[in-house]
This record gives structure tokens, C-alpha cells and sequence, in this order.
């Protein structure tokens, strides 16, 4: 689950492509904000256009802060959107407008213009590429953008798939557990090869050990999977999932995330739910 503790993030310059522009929409599920990121190839600005990922929520002075990081209209060559959730996309359209760039994205109603995103994709723009890796489980519809780069450019942008602190929600019935797992295991073997060092997340501060925080999610949703199973033991729960009580997610979700903040509970309904919808097979 995501939480607010930790250290104060706000953004800054990393590698020698990335810039991250924080957005001033804080709070239980966003962390200190959503980030965007700019990416640019190194490079004069006025010769190397920018790729933004993420525009984040429909804030003038937020989308201002990130043209400006950008280089202003007519040095945006697209806005790339990592999913459809509002935090992330909201401001997408209006950016692309001050800007004069399209949107890409997955799902074709968050699109401006003609072309989209898909698995496998590349976005090739002035000497940047990043590679398109499909990662659906917090939502259908989610994507990671692999930098081509040598080190220290060698990041995956992960949206929510994977964040900068805590972990994140699998948003049921949108999101699939099983997608999620995989996804994970599909991140990890890019890290495992070497091809990602780096995670340039959407919320919270980017992690400098791929692999070892991916090694942390998979463990840890393996480790909530068996709570799971052991709370419906502890609740004599009926095998026969068209027997299981309406309220059951959340008895589960006050056993197993009993040290979690209430005020995340509503978010953990939505894990477990997908955690039971995994678990039926």
C-alpha cells in the first residue's frame, strides 16, 4: 500500500536525460505528488525535442512548470501516458494543447491524435528511445517505458506498476492480480539482463536498485497472498466462493492490514479483492 512517511521528495534532474517535475497534488494515494517526467535526449534545446510522460493532474501552474522544463511549445515531440488514472492523465490533453504535440496511451480514449501505444512499441525522438513494455495489472490499460541508454540512463519509467515508496494498489476489478505478478516477473527479468538499473517511478523517489526492488515486490505480494489465505482460515471462510459474505473483503482487510492506516483501507479493499478474485483461480 502506498504511504505518505519517508523523506520529503520533490523532483530534480537524474541521468542526463530525465527531468521530474512534481506536481502539487500530495496526499494518501499520491505520495508527495504525481511526477512528471521530461525526457531529452542531451543536446541543445532548441535542437532536441522532448518526450513528457505523465502530465499529471489538470494544474495551469503544474502544466507550466512542465512546458517550461520541456522547452515551451513546438519542443514537445509527444506526451506519453503510463495509464488512465485522473493523477496521471487529467492534464494531458490541455498540456498537449499549450505545447502542440499529440497524446499516446493504450487506451484509445485518453489518445490526441492518431497514434497510439502498444507492447513492444518503440518512441524513437531526436536520439531518445524508449522501448514500450506492456504491464497491465494496476490497471488493464498499464505501461512502462524502458530508456535505451547506458548507464546512468538505464531506467524504466514504471507509472504506478511500481513506486518510489510503499507498494502499490492492484485496482480491482480494472486491475487483475495474476496480470500484476506477471508484469512484475517481466520487470524483473529486464533487470536481471541489465537492461534497467533505474526506476523513474510515477509517485515518490526514484529507486537506484531495479533489481533488488523488484525482488522486494514480488516478495511482498507473495507474502500478502498467504495473509490472505490465512485470514480466511481464521474467518472459516466456505471453499465455495458464491458462499462468501458480501463484507468479506474487508473482515480480510482489517486482519491482514491491521497496521495499516485506515484511512488506506478503502485501497486495500480493492488489493484484496483482486487478491480473492486471484486466489478462486
Amino acid at each position: 500500500m502506498t504511504s505518505t512517511s519517508g523523506d520529503a521528495w520533490t523532483g530534480g534532474t537524474f541521468g542526463t536525460v530525465a527531468t521530474c517535475v512534481l506536481a502539487d497534488n500530495a496526499g494518501p494515494m499520491t505520495l508527495d505528488g504525481t511526477n512528471t517526467w521530461v525526457l531529452r535526449a542531451p543536446g541543445p534545446v532548441d535542437a532536441v525535442r522532448s518526450v513528457v510522460v505523465d502530465p499529471g493532474p489538470s494544474s495551469e501552474a503544474h502544466l507550466a512548470a512542465v512546458a517550461e522544463a520541456a522547452g515551451g511549445p513546438g519542443h514537445v515531440a509527444t506526451v506519453l501516458l503510463t495509464h488512465h488514472h485522473l493523477d496521471h492523465s487529467e492534464g494531458a490533453r490541455r498540456f498537449a494543447e499549450l505545447v502542440g504535440c499529440g497524446v499516446r496511451a493504450l487506451d484509445p480514449a485518453y489518445r490526441l491524435g492518431t497514434e497510439g501505444l502498444h507492447d513492444g512499441d518503440v518512441v524513437a525522438v531526436d536520439g531518445l528511445e524508449l522501448a514500450v513494455v506492456g504491464t497491465p495489472g494496476h490497471t488493464a490499460d498499464s505501461l512502462s517505458f524502458v530508456v535505451r541508454a547506458d548507464a546512468p540512463d538505464r531506467a524504466v519509467l514504471t507509472g504506478d506498476t511500481v513506486l518510489g515508496r510503499g507498494t502499490t494498489v492492484v485496482a480491482h476489478p480494472d486491475g487483475k492480480l495474476g496480470a500484476y505478478l506477471d508484469s512484475l516477473d517481466r520487470l524483473h527479468a529486464l533487470a536481471e539482463a541489465h537492461e534497467v538499473d533505474v526506476v523513474w517511478p510515477g509517485h515518490g523517489p526514484v529507486l537506484g536498485d531495479a533489481l533488488a526492488v523488484l525482488d522486494h515486490y514480488l516478495a511482498h505480494r507473495r507474502q500478502r497472498l498467504e495473509q490472505v489465505r490465512e485470514a480466511l482460515r481464521t474467518l472459516d471462510v466456505p471453499a465455495d466462493p458464491a458462499h462468501h459474505p458480501e463484507d468479506l473483503p474487508r473482515a480480510v482487510v482489517e486482519l491482514v492490514y491491521a497496521d495499516v492506516d485506515p484511512v488506506l483501507w478503502g485501497a486495500a479493499e480493492l488489493s484484496v479483492r483482486a487478491q480473492l478474485d486471484y486466489l478462486r483461480g
